[in-house]
């Protein structure tokens, strides 16, 4: 149902809006009928994004041995956090542009930069340029998750909007898990650049992207008519609250209606993302260390991977059925439990379970914590409150690499590195308890 312009509106005519367009009504926001389409994209976007996320610990032990680069320890650790330092500035420009301007655009100049950086990487003959492109690389990286997560959510359909979201966000560690399988077959015999050669994969789904994301967010057309037939009621100008809601997304998020979940946000963000990127750049040289080989490392890599891709579909399930904060909790609880197991002298079989659990308890926890930002805000502040949850969360993704080569620096117990991830992922799940349910309207 559509408000005619120049009419007053009740507000039995702006439920009976709202009914139509979940329902389907509105040409302009299509649910259900596009969601398959758009969680796959989703999907294959955001493995761009575990492939990069991986590749530093995958080629980890050969950057060590490189001759000529004199990499250490501390080098691998500063390498992963200035790669991650570039995210904050990708998410939080794409969280606010995709909420002005639409998710398509974005979403393609993301992609297409890079495409751009990891060709450099490919290419770098120095370690002082190979880490300028890792910096600007984690500037591209940064853009994808809010603007993916958002797209994703605007298209899902309403009774499983979280599985939806989370099969998009499984992408991350499928993108691992073809890290860890490519890297397993060349490395260490082929050069290490050969893996960044794989970068330019992005600039196939640049067309894609532009032919199906549409322009402008359904869900947020959805909403700002909804608010147009309200500001009817109220005789409130459309155009005056528009302006003032351009001009003031993160006072928005950061009303008193919304502060408290907001930061909440922002520091389960920075404990999830200090276990994902602490153990997507060391969980390999980790493994080495205890005494694996190299393969042997990154099978571990590949069970851990593999398990942050069932164990977000599991859990995202129980969230479809209103235990997204349980789930969320118990997963980091898990990645605590995991990381023990693996410092500990158990037989392969049960070590690569614990490291697919570590999966779970890692990366797949950050995707719960994405879901659960998404579900949260209203669909005009939803890019808005995922770009700055990611980008100030992002300082942990800055501190993980650096925080655990410091541990494996200072103490010289090959345990200690896996006793490292334990106190985020105890503070994560103490911070996801926290947690309030969706806003009132997030859903739309």
């Amino acid at each position: 149902m559509r408000i005619r312009p120049g009419t007053r509106a009740t507000k039995a005519d702006v439920r009976t809006a709202a009914r139509a367009d979940t329902a389907g009504e509105s040409p302009a926001a299509p649910r259900g009928t596009g969601a398959r389409t758009a969680t796959i994209l989703g999907l294959a976007m955001l493995c761009i994004e575990g492939y990069d996320l991986f590749i530093l610990g995958a080629v980890g032990p050969s950057l060590l041995a490189h001759p000529g680069w004199d990499v250490t320890r501390s080098t691998l650790g500063l390498l992963g956090s200035l790669t991650a330092l570039g995210m904050p500035i990708g998410s939080v420009a794409a969280g606010w542009a995709g909420d002005l301007y639409g998710r398509r655009l974005p979403m393609v100049l993301s992609l297409a930069w890079l495409s751009l950086w990891m060709l450099l990487s490919a290419v770098a003959g120095s370690l002082g340029f190979f880490t300028l492109t890792r910096f600007a690389t984690g500037i591209g990286l940064g853009a994808l998750i809010p603007l993916v997560t958002a797209y994703v959510s605007e298209s899902a359909t309403p009774a499983r909007r979280n599985l939806q979201v989370g099969t998009a966000l499984t992408g991350l560690a499928v993108g691992g898990i073809i890290t860890g399988v490519l890297g397993r077959a060349l490395l260490p015999s082929a050069d290490f650049h050969t893996l960044f050669l794989f970068g330019v994969f992005p600039l196939v789904l640049v067309p894609v992207v532009w032919r199906l994301v549409p322009a402008t967010a359904p869900s947020t057309a959805r909403e700002t008519g909804a608010r147009e037939a309200e500001e009817q009621v109220a005789g409130e100008r459309v155009a005056g609250e528009r302006e003032a809601a351009s001009a003031n997304r993160l006072a928005d998020i950061l009303t008193a209606r919304h502060r408290r979940a907001t930061l909440l946000f922002w520091a389960a963000t920075f404990s999830g993302l200090v276990l994902v990127y602490g153990a997507g750049t060391w969980l390999p040289t980790l493994m080495v260390r205890t005494g694996y080989d190299l393969g042997s490392s990154l099978e571990f890599s590949i069970a851990f991977n593999a398990g942050a891709v069932l164990g977000t579909l599991a859990a995202t399930r129980m969230a479809d059925h209103g235990h997204l904060k349980a789930a969320t909790v118990a997963s980091f609880v898990l990645a605590a439990l995991a990381m023990i197991a693996l410092s500990t002298p158990q037989p392969r079989p049960v070590l690569l379970l614990a490291s697919a659990i570590a999966g779970l308890g890692a990366l797949g926890t950050q995707n719960l914590v994405n879901i659960a930002v998404a579900h949260y805000y209203p669909p005009h502040l939803r890019g808005t409150g995922l770009g700055f949850s990611l980008g100030v969360g992002r300082i942990g993704a800055v501190v993980g690499p650096s925080y655990l080569g410091a541990v494996t620096v200072l103490f010289t117990w090959p345990k200690a590195g896996f006793y490292a991830f334990v106190v985020p992922a105890l503070l994560g799940a103490g911070l996801a308890a926290l947690f309030k349910g969706p806003e009132r309207g997030a859903g739309t």
